[in-house]
């Protein structure tokens, strides 16, 4: 009640002798001592300007008094200047990106209590015509507009401020608009206080703050929130969310908006970036800064923010969605539904954004939505599609038995108990564990603990995409990495591997909850690979990446173990390829200072489908501080004259190095490495199956003969 006496501009005193009562009472009211007869209760919505439901259930504001309106930052005293957020720069705007990190976010705020999986929608919404105009009346556009064109006007000079002015010509020009709101249910919801610490404050008002403490959390940066921003082209999101714990006694239908902007002057007065919608709060100075407000339904349909229940969770609209590789994909080819109907531009784009949606949830989250034995689904995911309020697709619900079919049926045999020690027929899914050994914190020497992960191997299928690859996963079961297994001897069957580790691989595995926070550290703010990063030196040492780089490698034995297919006898099964290939290691001599040279230990070749040779090579490294570059150089071997050297097409690092301008540069303390490679067909003299081939690994830059 204190808060709508200020939204009316009135005191303790001016509402009592309104009522004819005392002082004392109203402010047993605020205070919670007491509460209003049911007759008072109507003479307080009157005097509030409001009604009696309002007063009762306390879901909405009154509407009389301050109105919702922009809250603009003023500039820095000192003439300081931002171009921009900084945060957004960290990620493309890409709807692909934005699942992941959206998605992420959501089943970190899942609330476990009932064991029901966080349920995530994606609605693609083009405006056109009156829904446009509607819309833009909704969110105050002719407020915003001089802002706009201060931005455009100087938009040469600043990289968000070329893509807003981008974002603005789009919609008048083309006379659309295209929404892209993200719903979850189950979930927590932006609850704490508008200013103070708390979820609400870490999203809406802060920059940089993860505020995640959950086992198993998958941000810890606090960066990802600004994928929505940064897939806006207006700089704009709306936020409607609906409470786990109530904030001022109500849970649903908090409402503010954000918009991200550059510095910007606008009348002579200058503003440093951001602004908010809300309503202006009372205890600010001057009342000026806008804080949430508890919004009516008609005001939540009106910005497109209404939620299908009560369930607690947050509805984030983007204003402005876009995708650049939705556009490109847009551009080279019309979809069948473009051939036999003819959709317009708009229509084509959310197609095509639709169908990314789906493909990134299903490609990294689809661990999260596989259950089995007595372990529930974390999440559901679903896409859909709407022009002006009509269905252009239906919703879709990913499924992530069709998105990764073999990984699915990897996961819920564990979870079933059903796997095996040997792959003997198909179908099956063998189990092996591989041990991540923890070091201690604080730079200390030792290990705290071994961490059995648990390795699932199983047959590929043509739907997984790629095959002969690890999927790595923790706690929140969202695919973290993403590798290939070096060295797999010649002939293996497809398969598909995934690596469950910390929470993932089960709460009672020993060590999982140090696990899971080691692992989490290893990762940058994409949270796509686990490797040295600030937080792991920072925490344990600047050595500690050794100790996943050794995961690795027991991973990639332990799957080389299970697919390797029993030798022949006599070994005539690759004999004509021993015929067409040569490892060939060249005598070097020893440096002055006695340090050996790395030596080629290990080579698997076969001939791609464009003619070329794909080559996996293993090195052993000899002990040291700082191992020599080496450069690897493909010959073809000829029976007279100097062997033809053939280009690279591709050199990349696997284990244990890194490659930087064809040269190889290993890993400090490592004892192997493994190098993958591919010819450039164009260098070729010959064709590829009358050659055999020769690899040298030459010291330094390689260039000798």
């Amino acid at each position: 009640m204190a808060r709508q006496l200020k939204l009316t501009g009135k005191t303790q005193a001016d509402l009592a002798e309104e009522l004819k009562l005392t002082r004392a009472a109203v402010s047993a009211w605020i205070t919670g001592r007491s509460v209003p007869r049911p007759t008072v209760m109507e003479e307080i919505a009157e005097a509030l300007g409001t009604d009696v439901g309002t007063v009762h259930t306390r879901t909405t504001d009154t509407q009389v008094g301050l109105p919702v309106t922009w809250y603009h930052r003023p500039g820095y005293p000192d003439g300081g200047r931002d171009g921009g957020n900084a945060a957004a720069f960290a990620f493309d705007a890409d709807v692909q990106v934005l699942a992941r990190e959206t998605c992420q976010n959501s089943l970190d705020e899942r609330l476990t209590e009932n064991g029901r999986p966080v349920r995530v929608r994606y609605t693609l919404h083009e405006l056109t015509g009156e829904a446009l105009d509607a819309f833009r009346k909704a969110i105050l556009w002719d407020d915003l507009q001089p802002h706009y064109l201060a931005v455009s006007e100087s938009a040469s000079q600043q990289k968000v401020g070329r893509v807003v002015d981008a974002g603005v010509r789009d919609m008048f020009e083309k006379g659309r608009l295209v929404l892209l709101r993200i719903d979850d249910y189950n979930a927590s919801g932006l609850t704490g206080d508008d200013y103070d610490d708390g979820k609400f404050a870490a999203v809406v008002r802060r920059q940089l703050e993860s505020l995640k403490s959950g086992r198993g959390a998958g941000g810890s940066y606090g960066l990802g929130k600004a994928t929505l921003w940064a897939t806006s082209a207006l700089g704009m999101v709306l936020i409607n969310s609906t409470l786990s714990v109530p904030h001022e006694g109500r849970t649903e239908r908090r409402v503010i908006g954000r918009l991200e902007l550059p510095w910007r002057s606008v009348d002579g007065q200058s503003y440093a970036g951001p602004a908010w919608l809300g309503r202006p709060d009372p205890d600010t100075r001057g009342a000026e800064v806008a804080r949430s407000w508890w919004a009516d339904e008609e005001t939540v349909e009106r910005l497109h923010l209404t939620r299908d229940s009560d369930e607690p969770g947050t509805s984030f609209l983007i204003v402005g969605a876009h995708d650049v590789a939705s556009l490109e994909q847009s551009t080279v080819a019309l979809d069948a539904d473009d051939e036999d109907g003819g959709d317009d531009d708009g229509t084509r784009d959310i197609r095509a954004m639709h169908r990314r949606l789906v493909e990134a949830l299903g490609r990294d989250f689809w661990a999260a939505m596989t259950g089995g034995g007595s372990r529930l689904p974390l999440l559901e995911t679903s896409v859909r599609s709407l022009r002006n309020g009509e269905v252009v697709i239906e919703e879709e619900k990913v499924d992530p038995t069709v998105a990764q079919p073999s990984r699915t049926r990897a996961l819920r045999a564990f979870y079933d108990g059903t796997t095996v020690d040997r792959l003997t027929e198909a179908g099956q899914v063998a189990l092996r564990t591989v041990p991540l050994r923890l070091p201690l914190s604080g730079g200390r020497r030792g290990t705290l603990g071994i961490h059995p992960a648990i390795l699932l191997v199983t047959e590929a299928e043509d739907a997984d995409g790629v095959s002969n690859q690890v999927h790595s996963l923790r706690g929140n079961r969202m695919t973290i990495k993403k590798s290939g297994v070096a060295g797999l001897p010649l002939g293996v069957n497809a398969f598909q591997a995934v690596l469950l580790a910390g929470h993932a691989a089960g709460e009672s595995v020993p060590f999982a909850e140090e696990a899971e926070e080691f692992l989490r550290a290893a990762e940058p703010p994409e949270h796509d690979r686990w490797g040295q990063s600030e937080e792991l030196t920072l925490r344990w040492s600047h050595s500690a990446h050794h100790r996943i780089a050794r995961l690795t490698t027991e991973v990639n034995a332990a799957v080389k173990e299970l697919v390797a297919r029993p030798k022949r006898a006599g070994g005539e099964g690759g004999a004509k390829l021993r015929k067409a290939l040569t490892v060939q290691r060249r005598t070097t001599p020893r440096r002055g200072s006695g340090q050996a040279l790395p030596e080629l230990d290990g080579l698997d070749a076969a001939i791609g489908a464009d003619g070329e040779w794909r080559i996996t090579a293993e090195v052993k490294l000899p002990r040291g501080d700082e191992l020599p570059t080496m450069t690897p150089v493909v010959l073809l071997d000829v029976r007279s004259g100097s062997r033809p050297r053939l280009d690279w097409a591709e050199l990349v690092a696997v284990d244990g190095c890194e490659v930087e301008d064809g040269v190889l540069r290993f890993t400090p303390h490592a004892r192997r490495a493994t190098f993958r490679g591919a010819t450039d067909v164009a260098s070729h003299p010959v064709r590829t199956a009358l050659t055999r081939l020769v690899l040298e690994l030459r010291a330094g830059k390689g260039s000798e003969a």
